[in-house]
């Protein structure tokens, strides 16, 4: 017994297991050096020498393939994600991505995984989350956000050192549900522009269908992008929809501070897009350069009627005093639209999709086309490709019944080559 209680010093580095005078086995690991140079020297402790063994084994593999756990007081799912929502995840993306992991991370993830220690969550433990948040009514497409959120929250966790492994990258992602892109045809872009080239700022609705612009980066275009002579634009940056806090020092008794009587708007109405991919130059078709030089010079006279009402900022697509509209009166406007073109009811954005697919069927490389629509990744083509190729397809139909379908009124050649084209001179 005095044997197994008496510690045999290692040489430095080495790891040793021994029997402590409290009766338990205990086990020392370097696993590399502090922050302060001195060896980071890992304590674990068993009730027997083979589960010490193993466990001192289990922080040498650790060691080896790099995933120890940074020393210092555990992390739970909520400290690491409340610590990435405010001081990391701002860094690295825009205003209205930052709206989204909020709600992804303070709506969903921290009320169902947050009491879980960070290096203990398992890919089960999500798995049960997403099925969970999808019992309690929330659509694929939301799940998939969650998942796509704390994905990339606990990738930075990795890379910093607090995780070995991301446990969300071994988890089954959520389906997305089996929505799908619907274009508007030629036919009904046609109604649609007939019935905007009756309206104030008709211009807008021709960008949206032609060009493929997001709504706040239509809603953040300035003349200063615009080059009617050249003949292309330049998307620098996008109008944010409006945040708020509470102003008030008293409670005012409203929920949401968006209607509180002293609210504090909390992000910029326009920044700079932050993407190398959404800052992008795109060209103009001659028919909507003219529609844009008509457009401006609608807007001059606009401004002399307005007088001092009218507010300077630059902007494409102002409203009658030269101010940014809201999205939600351009969202009203467009649905207005629709129903005056007595087209078929569809979200804004699927005018972004109309355009996308348009290109597509017309043959324009991949990489164009994303460059052109301002993705940074080729994974969003294959949403448009069903319908490419289902176009294609019709087309490849047609020709094939057009210069193939046999002629009964005339006979057979005497070679047997029935139907077969005859040689161009």
């Amino acid at each position: 017994m005095a044997e197994d209680k008496k510690r045999t010093r290692q040489p430095n580095g080495r790891s040793s297991i021994y029997k402590g005078a409290d009766g338990k086995w205990h086990g020392r690991v370097t696993v590399g050096i502090r922050d302060d140079g001195k060896p980071d020297r890992r304590h674990v402790e068993r009730k027997t020498r083979a589960e010490v063994t193993a466990a001192v084994r289990e922080l040498e593999k650790q060691r080896d393939a790099k995933t120890v756990r940074k020393p210092g007081k555990a992390w739970t799912v909520k400290t690491w994600l409340t610590h990435w929502i405010e001081n990391v995840a701002p860094l690295a993306v825009n205003d209205n991505t930052m709206v989204g992991y909020r709600v992804a991370v303070r709506k969903h993830l921290i009320p169902g995984l947050g009491a879980h220690r960070l290096d203990r969550l398992k890919p089960e433990h999500i798995e049960v989350f997403y099925a969970n948040m999808q019992a309690n009514g929330s659509k694929p497409g939301t799940a998939h956000q969650v998942h796509r959120t704390f994905r990339t929250a606990l990738n930075e966790a990795v890379r910093r050192g607090h995780l070995g492994k991301n446990p969300v990258q071994l988890a089954k992602a959520p389906k997305t549900g089996e929505y799908e892109v619907e274009p508007y045809s030629v036919h009904e872009v046609q109604r649609l522009l007939k019935a905007a080239g009756q309206q104030r700022n008709s211009a807008r609705w021709a960008v949206a269908l032609a060009l493929g612009l997001r709504q706040g980066e239509v809603l953040g275009l300035k003349w200063e992008d615009v080059d009617l002579a050249g003949g292309f634009l330049v998307v620098r940056r996008s109008r944010h929809r409006p945040q708020y806090a509470h102003g008030c020092v008293d409670p005012c008794g409203r929920k949401a501070a968006g209607y509180c009587p002293q609210r504090r708007r909390t992000n910029p109405e326009l920044s700079t897009t932050k993407s190398r991919a959404g800052r992008r130059a795109v060209g103009l078709p001659e028919q909507l350069v003219d529609l844009l030089g008509a457009h401006l010079k609608a807007q001059e006279a606009e401004r002399e009627a307005a007088g001092k009402r009218w507010e300077e900022n630059g902007l494409v697509f102002p409203d009658e005093h030269g101010r940014s509209p809201s999205h939600r009166r351009d969202w009203a406007e467009w649905k207005s639209l629709l129903t005056e073109a007595k087209v078929r009811d569809g979200r804004l954005h699927d005018a972004r999709h109309t355009a996308a697919t348009v290109l597509l069927i017309l043959g324009v490389p991949e990489r164009a086309v994303m460059g052109l629509m301002g993705w940074s990744t080729t994974a969003m083509t294959a949403r448009y490709q069903h319908m490419v190729d289902a176009v294609r397809t019709d087309i490849a139909r047609q020709v094939d019944s057009l210069i193939w379908k046999p002629d009964p009124d005339r006979p057979d050649d005497d070679d047997g080559a029935a139907g077969a084209l005859a040689p161009v001179n």
